[in-house]
């Protein structure tokens, strides 16, 4: 029997508190989301929940360092499993320095699964401008494209995209027209995203998809552009759901530290991100039995692969 494992990575979401003041998790309009977690909204509550298609618990991204928590550390640790800021002593970001980087290409979640066998596969697509300025040496590859290209895997590009063999980072592909001058560029709805997503996954083992504009729109800190954010990824989430098969494998959301959930402040929170699992009650509660940070994700993931 196959198993197949989303990794659906919302970069800078953190469970904040229940205020519609501050806080677009309490204000948008996202009835997926709220239909999945049964009237519940995305905000913290400080314990475990669980419904009939979903598990959640808060995940700690501080580890008990001081310093804001940020991204090349936070990714860092979902990635390998590693306490990295108790490691080195600070959280660091956003894209990994030399230390960060170091530990990454030696070890991570991608060159694990490689070793186990298991078929792996980022699924974001890429401009060929952006590998450009890679090779250049004008832009560091971040965390997560990082851990891909270290476990011999290929990025995917423009190619693969106009195939509906990727998806853009922006789930639509309108950014690619509108920012890039692509004007020939597909365009999804985000309905459409979402079941490709969805189909996208059954053609491996362990996706991964990585989502920045919600650390974006935190530190945007403007109320209806985060607001029409999370009801993007609201109609993403509905298309992903419809065409799951709960039986096959588990959806997890995650976030590397807490931002959009705040826009009282510019800065990165210190609350604790949700480590939502989603699909049959069985696997997800063995799954998520044990997770309380973010180093607990890869083993989590890895112990789902063993023996499969």
């Amino acid at each position: 029997m196959s198993r197949r494992f989303l990794f659906f990575f919302l970069d800078g979401v953190g469970l904040g508190e229940n205020n519609p003041g501050i806080n677009p998790f309490a204000k948008a309009s996202m009835p997926c989301l709220n239909l999945l977690l049964e009237g519940k909204r995305l905000v913290a509550n400080g314990t475990y929940s669980e419904g009939d298609r979903f598990s959640m618990v808060p995940l700690d991204a501080c580890l008990g360092v001081e310093g804001m928590p940020q991204s090349a550390t936070g990714q860092a640790m979902l990635l390998t499993g590693r306490n990295l800021v108790s490691e080195l002593g600070y959280h660091y970001g956003p894209k990994p320095n030399p230390e960060i980087a170091r530990i990454i290409t030696e070890d991570n979640l991608f060159i694990r699964l490689n070793k186990f066998g298991k078929r792996s596969t980022l699924l974001n697509a890429y401009p060929q401008r952006f590998f450009e300025s890679v090779q250049s040496g004008r832009r560091l590859l971040s965390a997560i494209p990082l851990a891909v290209t270290s476990a011999g895997l290929k990025l995917k590009t423009t190619t693969e995209l106009f195939q509906g063999l990727a998806l853009s980072a922006d789930f639509t592909g309108k950014g690619w027209r509108d920012n890039l001058g692509i004007n020939d560029m597909p365009l999804l709805s985000p309905f459409e995203a979402g079941k490709r997503l969805a189909r996208l996954a059954t053609l491996y083992d362990f996706s991964f998809f990585e989502y920045w504009m919600s650390d974006y729109g935190g530190h945007a800190q403007e109320m209806p552009f985060a607001c029409s954010l999370l009801e993007e990824i609201d109609a993403v989430l509905c298309g992903l759901l419809s065409a799951w098969n709960d039986s096959e494998g588990l959806i997890f959301i995650t976030s590397d530290h807490g931002n959009l959930e705040d826009l009282s402040t510019h800065r990165h929170t210190y609350n604790c991100v949700p480590g939502l699992v989603i699909g049959n009650k069985s696997l997800r509660m063995d799954f998520i039995k044990k997770m309380e940070d973010l180093t607990d994700v890869t083993p989590a993931i890895l112990s789902f692969f063993e023996n499969f």
